[in-house]
């Protein structure tokens, strides 16, 4: 029966169809989640971009879910989804937590810790180097780095979302926001100290000019109502409408060149508070005069504007008095000048090309007057050599910040697993053959169930087995593996264990919760409890309930993905070992059961209900190797093994049944014991009796 059970685990491993995803939000749905003073706009596209509109209905940003653009599994394989509301200078309004079936979260730590996890996005940037985790060495962050704490049990999945919420935002970012900076904007450099003149300043390009003249006006109102309400361009159509100068002080040998002594000192005490700030030199020497008569000082000037990669860039007055240097040529001292702001942590980069618009107004009629308006363009960027970038340390990859996280850990377990490999490889039956075998053992157990399991939470589960096979369906990537290295290094070992020895090495050495089972059935033997053991029919029987089990948990993969964390829960591993009994009474109640149970019958869910132990009974099918001696006499006459054998792994020849065996070594020291194994014991009488026969 049990042979057949593996067959079909097998082909259902191999041929279950594609699950489906869960269907994006509905108008209703998505409307739902957003909270005032924004409302939900109509959809940008085919991708689930919608607009995000604010109280008086002008757009705000944008709204999307993530797993339509960045599918990452999560440790059950199936994607975290969430909401994410961006505004449009790249910051985060809320991060939403839509669907997920994260183990942790589901039924272990609860969904709070993971929604308080991204209430710390709310008015971060993408330009941001958000990396989750604390600084190294527990100092100060430095480099540009922002952290945000993530879940302690759950690391793992905080940044599978985290990846998730990102690879979703900078492809909105590309698409949407293109003008937006994905890393740290330029800076005036303070140390360049060239000295500039003013025709350097004009040969250079640091200072522009833009000339439009009334005639060129004149023909962007022809054929409209405002063609005669200028008479000045009508006059005099070769003069010029707009004279305009412009340049960047930002950095500071432009603005010495540009500026008096006091108004470049002015200048620097306004950046000292506004130090962000990109100031823009703008002198008007023709008769637009760049401001209207309405026009308020420290406000941005109704009749200019400024994109840069075709989205709007804030621009305000910085209200400061221009004294223009006494060597400037006196059409430019007799200007209008001003001193424009905008801020670099918008997205906006003075090294690259940026566009200003002017509005040329006219307005018809005298009593209610209708307004036009024309818009003349220049173009400036400032030069690249006036200015720095931060060089900071960029968020490094998951897997290799999970491994700098966990480095202590993993160097203690590597050091733990190398040794325990070695003593079961090279010298299994030394080990076996200590008279202080068991209590050696058990401190193994007790090293397993403390360090990797409460403390390294390496306890191995199903639900890994299943994200792994819902992600080969799915064709997605396996990264979601790397963020739990510690996890991974117990895996790759196990896996090497399939080879060397079959289900045991993990089973036997390396399981939490078995092993607290072990020591619980050592406490009913001190105890001197009563024992069950089933009969050798009903226990070949029970031992293929694990695989209905698993071909079970298969089967919920395929018709509802949905609910595979909660059939996951057969495994008391969550609640016993991840979480410390720290859940729900009734998760509670059932691993206590199992525990309780191990009391009287021997590791009973180990050998007959869990679904990990099938998946590990079937990778102990590439096993290599019959590493357990057998003689002749094993099985006929003697069955002394397979009476002391608590795993029933022994068969009435004497073989060994591999797929059971949990390499306690119970069996090595008996074969290995003069004192206790029958075939010894009878040879060394027959040698004693013909030491005695032949000294006679």
């Amino acid at each position: 029966m049990m042979s057949v059970l593996m067959r079909l685990a097998l082909v259902a491993l191999l041929f279950l169809p594609l699950a489906g995803r869960a269907e994006p939000l509905s108008r209703e749905e998505m409307a739902a989640q957003i909270l005032p003073p924004f409302t939900l706009g109509e959809p940008l596209g085919e991708n689930g971009v919608w607009s995000l509109l604010n109280a008086g209905g002008t757009q705000a940003g944008y709204v999307f879910e993530t797993e339509p653009m960045a599918p990452l599994p999560g440790f059950s394989g199936a994607p975290i989804n969430l909401l994410v509301l961006l505004d449009l200078e790249g910051r985060f309004e809320h991060v939403v937590l839509l669907e997920h079936n994260e183990p942790i979260f589901v039924s272990g730590l609860g969904e709070a810790p993971f929604h308080a996890f991204f209430e710390q996005y709310r008015g971060r940037s993408i330009s941001d180097s958000l990396v989750v985790g604390t600084p190294y060495g527990g100092g100060d962050a430095g480099g540009g780095l922002i952290y945000l704490d993530g879940v302690t049990k759950a690391t793992a999945s905080v940044r599978i979302a985290h990846e998730s919420i990102l690879a979703a935002t900078l492809q909105v970012a590309r698409q949407k926001m293109q003008g937006v900076a994905t890393g740290p904007p330029a800076y005036p450099d303070p140390n360049n100290a060239e000295i500039l003149s003013f025709q350097d300043l004009i040969d250079q390009g640091l200072l522009t000019r833009t000339v439009v003249s009334n005639a060129e006006v004149q023909a962007q109102f022809a054929d409209t109502i405002w063609e005669d309400d200028d008479p000045a361009a009508l006059d005099e159509p070769e003069a010029p409408y707009l004279d305009l100068w412009i340049a960047d002080l930002g950095p500071p040998a432009v603005a010495r060149a540009l500026l008096s002594e006091d108004g470049y000192a002015e200048l620097q005490d306004f950046l000292e508070i506004s130090g962000s700030d990109e100031p823009i030199l703008m002198i008007e020497t023709g008769r637009h005069g760049l401001v209207s008569e309405d026009f308020v000082r420290n406000t941005a000037p109704a009749w200019l504007s400024v994109t840069q990669d075709g989205l709007p860039v804030a621009l305000r007055d910085s209200d400061i008095l221009v004294e223009l240097h006494p060597d400037l040529p006196d059409a430019l001292q007799d200007g209008v000048a001003m001193i424009l702001r905008t801020d670099r942590r918008l997205g906006f980069d003075p090294t690259r090309e940026w566009t200003l618009g002017v509005e040329a107004v006219r307005s018809h009629g005298m009593l209610q007057p209708e307004i036009g308006s024309v818009t003349l363009t220049t173009t400036y960027a400032s030069d690249p050599r006036f200015f720095l970038r931060p060089e900071i340390t960029g968020p490094l990859p998951p897997w290799q910040e999970a491994l700098l996280n966990r480095q202590t850990d993993l160097i203690v377990l590597a050091v733990f697993l190398a040794g325990l490999l070695a003593l079961l490889a090279a010298r299994m039956n030394w080990l076996a053959g200590l008279a202080q075998f068991t209590p050696v053992r058990l401190g193994i157990l007790a090293f397993v169930t403390v360090f990797i399991g409460w403390w390294g939470q390496g306890q191995l589960s199903i639900v890994t087995v299943l994200g792994v096979l819902r992600t080969t369906l799915e064709g997605a990537s396996f990264a979601f593996l790397l963020y739990d290295p510690f996890s991974l290094v117990i895996w790759g070992v196990t896996i090497l264990g399939f080879v060397l020895w079959g289900r045991g090495l993990f089973c036997g050495w390396l399981c939490p919760f078995g092993a607290l089972q072990e020591f619980a059935h050592h406490v009913g033997r001190k105890l001197r409890l009563p024992r069950i053991e089933p009969t050798e029919a009903w226990d070949r029987r029970l031992k293929g309930l694990k695989y209905v089990v698993l071909a079970g948990l298969i089967a919920t993969v395929l018709i509802a993905p949905q609910h595979v964390d909660t059939v996951a829960e057969v495994e008391p591993f969550k609640t016993a070992i991840t979480v410390f009994f720290v859940r729900e009474w009734y998760y509670v109640a059932y691993a206590v059961l199992w525990l309780g149970l191990a009391l009287v019958l021997f590791k009973g869910f180990c050998r007959y209900v869990c679904p990990l132990g099938a998946v590990m009974a079937l990778g102990g099918l590439v096993r290599g190797r019959d590493w357990i001696a057998r003689r002749a006499e094993c099985g006929s006459p003697c069955q002394l093994c397979r009476v002391k054998c608590e795993y029933g792994a022994i068969q009435p020849t004497g073989e060994i049944a591999y797929s059971e065996c949990f390499q306690c070594l119970d069996c090595v020291t008996i074969h290995d014991s003069k004192q206790m194994c029958v075939p010894l014991i009878l040879e060394a009488r027959k040698d004693q009796r013909v030491k005695g026969v032949a000294a006679k």
